[in-house]
């Protein structure tokens, strides 16, 4: 299995958001019963997606809190024509980004001891030995390790891509920045997720074993 395969192991969006149009429709006919289809729609995507970015449970469901907080209040006052324009998954997930950031930032100031990384459980498949389903959860874990040791930018573009499931173009907008930066950054977080990864293996070299 390659670190993009695991990566993905948290699919959180399909390539086409089917329920965009739904959801559109449900917030510009009213908008508190919308906001909770927007909610229920999302919910997965946004706490997934969060959860791949700080790697701790606790706080994936403050930061997916936090962020349709955030996103009802500004639909409060978003007019007709805007919410007719909306990508819902692609906003809250560039809502959950900047709340996510914008932690970063106050975290650096004010530093404190952090917890130990989590991994969302995965649902048990009914076929699946003990053996596999104790391998697949220390597989997650270890991932949500990697995870963490990326630089923002490279771990942003990498799950909001491999786990969110957005187009380069999207991230762009979301992140705030040009597609290629984003190009490099997915690159760049993939490759070092390798060598991490092979280097805490014993017997395997860096980056081998891994594509």
């Amino acid at each position: 299995m390659t670190v993009t395969d695991e990566v993905c192991g948290s699919h959180a969006g399909g390539a086409a958001d089917a329920a965009a149009g739904r959801v559109v429709a449900a917030l510009s006919g009213d908008l508190d019963a919308g906001f909770a289809v927007l909610y229920e729609a999302y919910r997965g995507a946004v706490f997934s997606t969060a959860l791949r970015l700080c790697g701790r449970w606790a706080e994936a469901e403050d930061l997916a809190a936090e962020s349709f907080l955030r996103a009802y209040r500004a639909l409060c006052g978003y007019g007709p024509e805007r919410i007719a324009e909306l990508r819902p998954r692609a906003w809250l997930l560039a809502i959950l980004a900047n709340v996510w950031r914008n932690g970063l930032r106050s975290a650096a100031r004010r530093p404190r001891a952090a917890g130990p990384i989590e991994e969302a459980p995965d649902p048990p498949d009914p076929g699946e030995g003990v053996e596999d389903a104790a391998a697949r959860r220390e597989t997650g874990r270890e991932l949500a390790v990697l995870l963490a040791r990326l630089p923002p930018d490279q771990r942003a573009a990498v799950v909001l891509r491999h786990v969110a499931d957005l187009p380069v173009a999207e991230i762009a907008v979301v992140l705030g920045m040009p597609e290629g930066t984003v190009k490099s950054h997915v690159s760049r977080g993939l490759a070092r997720l390798r060598v991490l990864r092979g280097a805490g293996r014993p017997g395997q070299e860096q980056g081998g074993g891994v594509r």
